[in-house]
């Protein structure tokens, strides 16, 4: 779906050029098959947060805080300095895992079948109109950092942690909340051909591992010594052609939150379950569609607009996990209406949102507080990526506080 998922995918850095192919997902490449996009995954259920109410404080770190951590969801007037239309760039087809940005028009919109963009209404301020921006084939499957930094209309746009850190010294970019809490990217496989309960059995399956090409997350497994290398086979298009066509014989890429419903309902060629293992549980837990703002336009401006929208696109998140029947009408509709490979029904994306609640992909941190980052997750991220990706070239020095901030978060919203 998805690095779409997919999206949340490194593949060349943006040195050069701003038209490399990259996957997010929450981006992908596409197939003429009935698609689902992929990402990176993550599972806090093993968390080091205590069982208690005062361990999952003490879990976040003292200055997690960065900015006075006050109250923003009832002043609305920072939205006046907003840019109207609001563009938010997003890294793959209309889907519910972006269903708390199309939330915010609470439903209502339509969407462009060539652009791929859909506007609607910011409901909590009709006058500026919400501009949702669709990702993979609608842009060439750029990276968004990459459109951001080409496109002056784009204010904020879906950057995973991974691609935050690749391309921080050309491009830095700050993210200001996260509506995943979990990346729903993962490794899926056929449990009547492998049994596999965990990381540490599948090196030993000896099994391909059919992958988008370029994804960080590949780098990490074989360079933490999880998978062999020659495990690895980037040649993934995001249908379910070859997966089916082999039996099951081999492992392959996808979201927890969609290609396990798809495969069992959907791909009635297959028509089974599907068992799969969250990226996260690697121990390579992003951000997977953080949303984030170019640190050059971050200016007062700006920021007074993102002290209005960050609580909005909070509550945002909460209110469609609990009543997402409106916004999942819309998203299928736009979907519909964009008339391509990339599919969703009424069932699937219920599903979808049911999932995101079980696995926890939308939900609180280790806090009370839905969007906010933990700054160690993301110092261990960049860690693994100095150390386990060779592609990507860490700045010296680089930190949690150069590529998040919860400044603009609402610390009192959450389920």
């Amino acid at each position: 779906m998805t690095t779409r998922r997919r999206p949340w995918l490194l593949f060349v850095a943006l040195l050069t050029a701003f038209g490399l192919l990259a996957a997010a997902c929450g981006g992908s490449d596409a197939s003429d098959d009935t698609a689902s996009d992929t990402s990176d995954a993550v599972d806090t259920s093993d968390s080091d947060a205590g069982d208690d109410g005062d361990a999952d404080e003490d879990a976040m770190d003292d200055d997690a805080m960065d900015g006075d951590g006050a109250d923003h969801s009832g002043d609305l007037t920072g939205l006046d300095s907003c840019p109207n239309p609001l563009v938010i760039q997003t890294d793959w087809f209309p889907e519910p895992e972006h269903g708390a940005l199309y939330n915010l028009t609470a439903g209502e919109g339509s969407i462009d079948g060539e652009s791929g963009r859909f506007s609607g209404p910011l409901a909590a301020d009709p006058s500026i109109t919400l501009e949702i921006r669709a990702g993979g084939p609608f842009v060439g499957f750029q990276q968004t950092v990459a459109l951001m930094a080409t496109d002056d209309d784009i204010f904020l746009g879906y950057v995973n942690t991974d691609e935050a850190i690749q391309n921080y010294e050309d491009f830095p970019t700050t993210a200001v909340v996260a509506p995943l809490e979990i990346n729903p990217q993962m490794i899926m496989w056929d449990p009547d051909t492998y049994d596999i309960n965990s990381w540490d059995d599948v090196k030993g399956t000896d099994a391909v591992i059919n992958v988008f090409a370029g994804a960080a997350y590949t780098e990490w497994l074989v360079g933490a010594g999880i998978v062999d290398e020659d495990q690895i086979d980037p040649s993934y298009d995001g249908g379910p052609a070859r997966f089916i066509a082999e039996g099951g014989a081999i492992l392959q890429q996808g979201f927890a939150s969609q290609e396990p419903f798809n495969y069992e309902n959907t791909f009635t060629d297959w028509g089974k379950p599907v068992d799969f293992l969250l990226i996260h549980d690697s121990d390579f837990p992003i951000y997977q569609g953080a949303v984030a703002i170019l640190d050059s336009n971050l200016d007062d401006a700006a920021r007074s607009c993102l002290g209005a929208l960050v609580p909005l696109i909070q509550q945002s998140a909460v209110d469609f996990q609990n009543d997402p029947v409106a916004t999942n009408a819309a998203i299928v509709q736009a979907v519909i209406d964009l008339d391509s490979f990339w599919q969703l029904t009424d069932d699937s994306v219920a599903n979808t949102v049911q999932t995101m609640t079980d696995l926890g992909l939308v939900s609180n941190g280790p806090d009370s507080t839905l969007g906010n980052f933990e700054l160690d997750r993301v110092n261990d991220i960049i860690t693994a990526i100095d150390e386990q990706v060779d592609s990507v070239d860490v700045p010296e020095g680089l930190t949690a506080e150069d590529l998040v901030t919860n400044e603009f978060i609402d610390p009192s919203i959450g389920f």
